[in-house]
């Protein structure tokens, strides 16, 4: 229908490390990290608390249950957090503990999803330097996956990308980081240097400039989504500065989506003159199985947004939640508590921005709003 598009979003996607292992191709799964060297003890620390993972598995494995809700809602297109550098680089980023990286090779696991775009300005996509970012840009044009938040020098890391979804219609995408959420300064593109689109190395206003990158694109009927990786791993709160952002994006730049992330779990959701704002998707795909720590946040724990917008207007129309699980490496629906224990939560800090979801029989969370 042309005056629906229904929209596919998630959080952080981390295909690298014990996931890489698993898949076909697997890179060298040396590690530089405090407590372990090698990514192929993530994949044992998983196994002893779910079971075995299987080797060399196929690229839409790890997409398990998800395949079959892409299939039912059938987006016009799926945008992620990619937080893997997709490299062979051994050049790692010495004063970062953590480091994520997929074999190149292994890029089919997010062209057997159908992944369209993937936003980059995130605290992993310098995990293994410069040339780790180039190889994950190379890679993902090769693959046709579009891209925006990282570029070969700053306009690049600024420019959108731009999808088209047929009937004349058009999705764009602009993708920000904040060190806020762990972006080390030293990873901001320059006009000369590869890196990332920092919030904090714009103009004294980032969303006037925004704004003006908004208008240098959008056609009458495009849908505009502005994607940020902000904030800590851990904690519900959301800060006046950061719903004041939100709603400022809304009010001057004329944007449908705001899509954030960077924590581990699932966070609030505002409906802000009927624009959808995710403060926080949560992690979607990791390798943090068998890792103790933090249990109460239910960090395994996620959600796929089918959004439905109206092109010409922004105007957000509904809003449909999948609950899902991360077990052995792959996307998993969630159990009905489990499902339950999200609405739950969803409904507790949704008060304050006057949303709430009711959970169907399928598990099916829907979004409220006043």
């Amino acid at each position: 229908m042309k005056d629906r598009a229904t929209l596919f979003l998630c959080g952080d996607v981390m295909t690298g490390r014990g996931i890489d292992q698993t898949l076909p191709c697997p890179g060298d799964p040396t590690l530089h990290e405090p407590c372990i060297g090698n990514a192929t003890d993530y994949v044992k620390l998983a196994e002893r608390v779910s079971g075995p993972i299987g080797r060399g598995v196929k690229f839409s494995c790890i997409w398990g249950d998800g395949l079959d809700e892409f299939h039912r809602e059938m987006p016009r297109i799926k945008i992620i957090n990619l937080e893997t550098a997709i490299t062979r680089s051994e050049t790692y980023w010495e004063t970062k503990d953590i480091h994520y990286r997929m074999s190149p090779e292994n890029i089919g696991c997010l062209t057997a999803a159908g992944i369209n775009c993937c936003v980059l300005a995130n605290n992993h996509m310098l995990d293994w330097g410069v040339t780790g970012l180039l190889d994950t840009l190379d890679a993902l044009d090769q693959a046709g996956i579009k891209h925006a938040g990282a570029g070969r020098h700053l306009r690049d890391a600024r420019t959108p990308a731009i999808l088209d979804i047929g009937a004349g219609m058009r999705v764009i995408v602009f993708s920000l980081g904040s060190t806020s959420s762990g972006i080390p300064l030293a990873w901001s593109a320059e006009e000369k240097r590869p890196g990332l689109n920092l919030i904090e190395t714009q103009s004294k206003d980032p969303i006037r400039a925004l704004a003006r990158g908004i208008d240098e694109v959008k056609r009458e009927g495009d849908i505009v989504i502005i994607s940020i990786h902000w904030g800590g791993n851990w904690g519900y709160k959301i800060s006046p500065a950061q719903k004041n952002f939100a709603h400022r994006l809304v009010d001057e730049t004329g944007m449908s989506i705001l899509h954030g992330h960077s924590s581990h779990h699932v966070k609030a959701i505002d409906v802000y003159k009927e624009r959808l704002i995710l403060y926080g998707c949560g992690d979607f795909l990791n390798d943090y199985e068998g890792i103790g720590g933090y249990e109460g946040f239910r960090g395994d724990l996620g959600l796929m947004y089918f959004a439905d917008v109206m092109p010409s207007t922004g105007q957000l129309l509904a809003l449909r939640m999948i609950p899902t699980q991360i077990r052995r490496f792959r996307i998993n629906h969630a159990s009905e508590g489990d499902a339950k224990w999200l609405e739950t939560l969803l409904n507790r800090k949704g008060q304050h921005f006057g949303t709430r979801v009711q959970r169907s029989a399928e598990n099916i969370l829907t979004l409220q709003w006043k």
